[in-house]
């Protein structure tokens, strides 16, 4: 299915608009795009095929930085989206495990956290561990990112991954099982220690122009439940994102969240204690968005929730549907954006995630 709009030609981004959809503040009809990442497998087509670009990978050599950047940039702004999404974290040392990308031509390889052998296991480890530094973070990429975008655009961010998320992978999900039963002041010591350096990354962020939001992804459950109990959750992790959005709020921002799974147990601590402004991330099997939004939208904003099974499996036909389905039901209540259910990575067809944004498209130019 050939795109009838894309790449737009004369994009028109309005970013205060896509924020004051999501949050309530506006009664304008168009649905906006949203999107939590696109694997770069996706962007090199659109930009080398689509858009007559160079195509640089993002490395160290700061040239070869702004021409990947420049990439970026161009790639949401003519895809029709208000904002650049893009996010950068602290080194935490932790221990993956890696294997060959299932596709054939992607840039980079699969990785995921062991969930069997930690970092940190004791206080011995806990004393010895290298923890990253604020002061020797590179901001460059973030700072060219907020300050070369068209006008319009704004930027929207976070820390790249979470405080479970970090939690997890620094002791791994055996380990952080193990330990919130037999030694809790060390998990509360590790996670204090993470929130910790998030808090003063935020700092950075929140000094950026053009900036729209924090869109924070911290993934907190799988299909049936929450990763840990409920009750460590808002013991461990739910006080540090607290502070995370506390700290957003303070400084004039909307804190919005990315969190995969079912996290049902927690869905009103994050509302109504923690202070998120949007949730993100959706699986049909779990809850569709639109039930979600139907039990949650008049509190917060929703974001994306087409399916990755039906983006990555079903037919660009299927696809289309699906996306004109949830402008029309989930638009149609408001304080919502169009996108995937999750992210956009290496194994979605190009042409089904070209023909949910070109649905998207049309359906705001109708």
């Amino acid at each position: 299915m050939k795109p009838r709009h894309l790449p737009l030609k004369h994009p028109t981004p309005n970013g205060q608009e896509f924020m004051d959809i999501i949050m309530g503040k506006s009664k304008s009809p168009r649905v906006p795009l949203v999107e939590y990442l696109v694997d770069d497998v996706l962007v090199k087509p659109i930009i080398t095929n689509l858009l007559n670009r160079e195509w640089a990978d993002l490395t160290n050599e700061r040239e070869a930085q702004k021409i990947y950047l420049d990439n970026q940039i161009e790639f949401w702004y003519r895809m029709g989206y208000d904002f650049v999404r893009f996010e950068i974290g602290l080194n935490f040392k932790e221990n993956h495990r890696e294997s060959a990308d299932v596709i054939p031509d992607s840039m980079h390889g699969r990785s995921w956290v062991d969930n069997q052998q930690g970092q940190i296991t004791n206080w011995e480890e806990f004393e010895k561990y290298p923890w990253p530094k604020i002061e020797e973070m590179d901001f460059f990429i973030m700072e060219y990112l907020a300050t070369h975008l068209p006008e319009g655009m704004g930027f929207i961010t976070c820390h790249a991954a979470g405080i479970y998320e970090h939690l997890a992978a620094i002791m791994s999900y055996e380990g952080l099982s193990l330990a919130l039963y037999d030694e809790p002041d060390l998990v509360q010591a590790v996670v204090d220690k993470i929130g910790g350096l998030l808090y003063d990354y935020y700092r950075h962020l929140l000094d950026l122009d053009n900036l729209l939001t924090i869109f924070q992804g911290d993934d907190m459950g799988f299909r049936t439940a929450t990763l840990i109990a409920p009750d460590d959750l808002r013991k461990y992790v739910l006080p540090w994102l607290k502070k995370l959005a506390t700290i957003t709020h303070k400084n004039g921002f909307p804190f919005f969240l990315h969190s995969c799974g079912n996290i049902e147990a927690v869905i009103n601590d994050l509302i109504d204690d923690v202070g998120i402004d949007a949730k993100h991330s959706y699986e049909d099997i779990i809850i569709p968005v639109e039930k979600f939004q139907e039990k949650y939208g008049n509190r917060i904003g929703v974001l994306g929730g087409i399916d990755l099974n039906i983006l990555s499996k079903e037919s660009p036909e299927k696809v289309q549907q699906r996306t004109r389905q949830l402008i029309e039901i989930c638009g149609g209540r408001g304080r919502y954006a169009i996108g995937s259910g999750n992210s956009i990575p290496s194994y979605v067809p190009l042409e089904n995630y070209l023909t949910m944004v070109d649905e998207a498209v049309d359906c705001m130019h109708r």
